[in-house]
């Protein structure tokens, strides 16, 4: 063999190799693109509330409800309404009122005197997406009746189960100001949220652009005329699921999450932890939140955003930690810095 290091004369070129693309060139996964397009679409009608849009998305992700809390006036409803027409789904309003009945949302028999039978009428659970307006406007026992319908997708009447439309998920509003002739939600019921997404008052840029939209014509009642469009299909969310699912979670991130998870329940200052259906949530929103943001494993910081939407409903601050002053978003701020990260 030939020691010398020039080529040999009669060896043609190597054909020249196309370059290698710059990451930014590189074509977008067309399903996480969707998902972003639904966020133009949702601004086409509401002004902000980036967090809260990245809940919902979430929560269609992992198959989670969501309970979206702010003061009067701040687009709760309307942000979930542009969120069903940007998705493409079925959605249905119940305005939950101290006289609403359980068969009000899950549906009743009716006596159908030509069949001489009773005849199920479905209620306005039966949909993709159930806006409960105002939840804690109404008693316990018809709070009760979306239990079934948030855990089990599916509502029992009459001695037999029916499913539920897929996807299907809850998003119910409140106040959190106004308590009179209200029933707060019970633990098992807040439980079954996977988020609690708190819209605040706009900044003063943010409400200039909301009076601007509307001096120039924006009708919140009428959300074709803002230009919303549908960019997601179900079977684009149920592929969605599916790379969701497929997202590596390693054995430190697990233990991580169960690390915080027990925190809770040591802290002096919480009366109740989160519970662990609250942990294995906390899971599945983490991995929906890294494949959202284009990547196919969990990394802490992933766990760390979504601890004040994922556990601070599912946890109950003692009187006298409230008599000092603390708050639950203090509690739990405080246990993300105590407990170890993995590395």
């Amino acid at each position: 063999m030939s020691t010398d290091p020039r080529p040999h004369p009669a060896t043609p070129p190597a054909p020249a190799q196309p370059p290698t693309p710059p990451a930014e060139a590189v074509a977008p996964d067309p399903l996480r693109a969707a998902f972003s397009a639904v966020r133009a679409e949702i601004g086409k009608a509401v002004v902000g509330q980036d967090d809260a849009v990245t809940g919902l998305l979430l929560a269609f992700l992992c198959q989670g409800h969501v309970l979206l809390e702010g003061v009067p006036g701040v687009a709760k409803t309307l942000l979930v309404r542009s969120f069903a027409t940007a998705v493409d789904l079925s959605h249905t309003r119940i305005q939950f009122t101290p006289d609403l009945m359980p068969s009000d949302v899950t549906g009743s028999l009716v006596y159908d005197a030509a069949a001489a039978d009773f005849e199920f009428r479905p209620g306005p659970v039966f949909t993709n997406i159930l806006i409960a307006d105002e939840i804690n406007r109404t008693p316990p026992k018809t709070q009760s009746a979306l239990l079934e319908a948030m855990e089990e997708h599916q509502v029992s009447v009459g001695g037999r189960s029916r499913a539920l439309p897929e996807p299907f998920i809850v998003a119910a509003t409140q106040n959190p100001l106004e308590y009179e002739g209200t029933y707060p939600l019970p633990e098992a019921q807040l439980d079954r949220f996977l988020f609690k997404l708190v819209l605040t008052l706009p900044g003063r840029d943010r409400e200039f652009e909301i009076l601007d939209r509307h001096a120039r014509g924006f009708d919140a009642s009428h959300l074709s005329a803002a230009g919303l469009s549908p960019v997601l299909t179900p079977d684009m969310i149920a592929r969605a699921r599916q790379a969701v699912a497929a997202v590596h979670i390693a054995p430190e991130i697990i233990a991580y999450i169960v690390d915080l998870a027990r925190a809770t329940r040591q802290a002096p200052s919480l009366a109740l932890g989160v519970s662990p259906r609250g942990a294995t949530r906390m899971l599945a929103a983490a991995r929906a939140y890294a494949w959202l943001g284009g990547r196919d494993y969990v990394t802490p910081d992933d766990v760390k955003f979504l601890v004040p939407m994922t556990l601070s409903h599912r946890v109950i601050l003692r009187p006298e930690a409230q008599m000092d002053g603390l708050s639950v978003g203090h509690v739990l701020d405080s246990i993300v810095s105590t407990t170890e990260v993995p590395r």
